[in-house]
């Protein structure tokens, strides 16, 4: 909801109010009359259509309110007379509704008013913002200089032709009044190589009167003349923006503005009827007249803020459509007059208003695109066709980069991304065929088995080695030797290798050295085996850890991906959200500026022009902190934007509710 709509529906509301006091008289005895009339049927359901609350939008565009005032077909005409089948209390009540639906139409057209100016208004920032960055960079004051060469060229093209023309002209009407232009004229029909050399001399005696009488141009730098033409724009631009906020400011302050008796009891009644009922015409014709002369007045800017205010107020006061208060019922009775000026004012003023404001916008505004884009988009053409050669010749391999970059994605997606997701997932289920291992199941196994044979084979041979003082070895010692090998004691195999080393040709010749070496290297493998057994088992058990880190590079390089893509394609809702709140605090610092520097009145509240820049801000202030916040809050901060429109109260109280709205939203506003 815009801040049009709140003070269209405030108004809207004021005129039920003010309209509504009870008229108890009118509809006594002939009720009946006044439901059989047609007239205020018809009456009844345009001022229906009129009213705030007859559509979920508020605001009725103009021509939908110029049809509905010529469907009402108001009479000029008051009829003093009294037919048979209607009486003076049912003219009465038509005469009524017929302002209350003029008075509907007068708001209505105020909120298009409202709208049309800060629709004007609050785009001309931009361009006054564009000069700024032209005035403040050399770099950017030599590129405004270049981009619009070719139209100074083109204007000061237009002028020489012009001049050229006009003395051509003079120079055929002196050759038909005296003998110099008869010579000169023969002169220039002899041939066409003597003509073009007369005009190619008149077209040098253009240009060097020109150059005489421009010697702005000879003294001062295409670039500081440029600048010279920016400020000037600017200006002019500040000029217009500024009245636009006047006019705005005084449409708020002074349109509309009803001096509304609170309901009183009953024997206040007839105070209300007498007082109300005349002041609140009144005022919606003094409003009419102010719309009026605010539209015809708010695009003149040669005259300033000030004589701008001046002038429309005196317009208002002096215009002869105004009843005076002390007028009798029967002379203000005329709403017809009020809706042809309304018409008039909807038709004609409002379309040439928007026409003229964009005319000023074209003159003083930024350039268009065209002429600020001319240049990257003649280098574009111009290598155009370098481009396409490159393209064609660069066919094949461009293909194939695309194949490839397909393939690699391709590649990527199911390599680093699917397969691993599926090695979690089979991890998770205990699936076999995931499980990490760095070796076989059995190997373990088969590899200890051996060296337990191989050490008791030893043993059984050689029996001398053993602790047992005997020839041959009982089952019992042949088990006890089985189990010390299995917790990795080779007692038996290390006391012959420490004999035969005493003695290693004769144990070579013998065999048992060699066969005790083979017995370490088996054990050394075992002991290899029974390291990587644990290492194993530390893997199993980090197993989803594992999956997980293998996942983490790919997830992290599609989570990038996507979200670079989506912020080239506009799924860019948290960014979005965030630049709305730095661009909702800049409007903040506008219109703590706008406070903090106005020039108070004597009430000590804005002027109308302060007023008028504060309401535009507020506006856009609105328009970014839609969806910021949450419902409630959205609610409480209209309450608080609310607050701080009200310049009744002051600027220092409108200060520390701006304050307010810092310190109270900052959680949505960083």
């Amino acid at each position: 909801m815009s801040i049009v709509a709140d003070q269209v529906r405030h108004v809207d509301s004021q005129l039920d109010r003010v309209h509504l006091v009870p008229r108890s008289h009118l509809l006594t005895t002939e009720s009946h009359h006044v439901a059989l009339s047609p007239r205020i049927a018809q009456l009844q359901n345009i001022v229906k259509s009129l009213s705030t609350t007859s559509s979920s939008s508020p605001l009725l565009s103009p021509y939908r309110i110029s049809s509905l005032l010529r469907q009402a077909a108001l009479s000029e005409i008051v009829s003093t007379e009294v037919h048979e089948d209607r009486s003076d209390i049912v003219a009465e009540y038509e005469s009524e509704l017929e302002w209350l639906l003029v008075s509907k139409a007068t708001v209505q057209t105020y909120g298009v008013l409202l709208g049309t100016l800060l629709e004007q208004t609050i785009p001309l920032n931009d361009d006054i913002w564009y000069w700024d960055e032209v005035l403040g960079s050399y770099a950017y004051s030599s590129l405004y200089t270049v981009q619009t060469s070719p139209l100074r060229f083109w204007v000061w093209g237009k002028d020489i032709w012009s001049d050229t023309r006009k003395r051509v002209r003079r120079l055929r009407e002196g050759g038909d009044v005296g003998e110099e232009g008869e010579v000169c004229v023969r002169g220039i029909e002899e041939g066409f190589t003597e003509r073009w050399r007369q005009f190619y001399g008149l077209v040098k005696e253009s240009i060097r009167e020109r150059s005489v009488l421009d010697i702005q141009r000879r003294v001062l730098s295409p670039i500081a003349l440029c600048r010279s033409r920016a400020r000037h724009n600017q200006l002019r631009l500040s000029r217009f923006r500024e009245m636009g906020a006047s006019g705005l400011g005084v449409l708020m302050d002074e349109g509309l503005n009803f001096d509304i008796a609170d309901e009183g009891s009953e024997g206040d009644v007839g105070r209300v009827e007498e007082t109300d009922s005349h002041e609140w015409k009144v005022t919606i014709e003094r409003s009419i007249a102010l719309m009026d002369n605010v539209l015809r007045n708010i695009t003149t800017l040669e005259a300033g803020v000030a004589e701008f205010e001046d002038t429309v107020f005196a317009s208002v006061a002096d215009d002869p459509e105004i009843s005076s208060r002390e007028a009798d019922e029967r002379e203000i009775a005329r709403p017809a007059k009020l809706s042809r000026r309304i018409q008039h004012i909807l038709e004609t003023h409002v379309p040439d208003h928007v026409k003229t404001s964009n005319k000023l916008v074209a003159k003083y505004g930024r350039p268009s695109r065209l002429t600020r884009y001319w240049l990257p988009a003649s280098v574009l053409i111009l290598s155009s066709t370098t481009i396409l050669r490159i393209l064609v010749n660069r066919k094949t391999e461009i293909i194939s980069w695309i194949r490839d970059f397909g393939s690699t994605v391709r590649d990527f997606w199911f390599n680093w991304i699917v397969e691993p997701t599926m090695n979690v997932i089979g991890t998770i289920r205990h699936d076999k065929d995931s499980a990490i291992a760095i070796m076989s199941k059995e190997s373990l196994k088969g590899d200890r088995d051996s060296l337990e044979r191989m050490v008791v084979d030893f043993a059984i041979d050689n029996p001398q080695s053993t602790d047992m003082a005997t020839t041959t070895l009982s089952e019992a010692q042949v088990s006890e030797i089985r189990a010390k090998v299995a917790e990795g004691d080779l007692t038996p195999v290390l006391r012959a290798y420490e004999k035969d080393l005493r003695r290693p040709f004769m144990g070579t010749v013998r065999g048992d050295l060699v066969r005790t070496l083979l017995i370490q290297i088996q054990k050394t493998k075992v002991d290899v085996q029974v390291a990587l057994s644990g290492i194993d088992s530390l893997l199993k058990s980090q197993e989803l850890v594992f999956g997980f880190v293998g996942l983490t590079p790919g997830v992290l390089v599609c989570f990038a991906a996507f979200r670079y893509l989506g912020g080239v394609f506009g799924n860019r809702r948290g960014f979005k959200q965030s630049r709305k709140a730095g661009q909702t605090v800049r409007v903040l610092r506008n219109i703590d500026r706008i406070l903090t520097l106005a020039a108070p009145t004597q009430n000590g509240v804005l002027s109308y022009k302060d007023h008028g820049l504060l309401l535009c801000e507020v506006h856009v202030l609105r328009q970014r902190a839609h969806k910021l916040f949450p419902g409630g809050i959205q609610r409480e901060f209209l309450e608080d934007v609310s607050d701080l429109c009200n310049i009744n109260t002051g600027i220092q109280q409108q200060l520390k509710v701006l304050d307010r709205i810092r310190w109270g939203y900052s959680k949505w506003l960083r």
